[in-house]
């Protein structure tokens, strides 16, 4: 039980470290990655926060 919450106790910081959609770190990390790896979803938000 305790390898679990560790593990979930893990999940739970790793991901919140992401920055928020539409952030201006976000922004930053999309256009450092190459537009080919791009998600429909990560050109669709980057173009409504990031451009407009």
């Amino acid at each position: 039980m305790k390898k679990l919450s560790l593990v979930l106790f893990t999940v739970l910081l790793t991901t919140a470290c992401a920055p928020e959609v539409g952030s201006d770190d976000w922004c930053k990390q999309l256009k450092d990655k190459p537009k080919g790896d791009w998600t429909a979803t990560e050109a669709k938000d980057f173009t409504k926060h990031c451009i407009f």
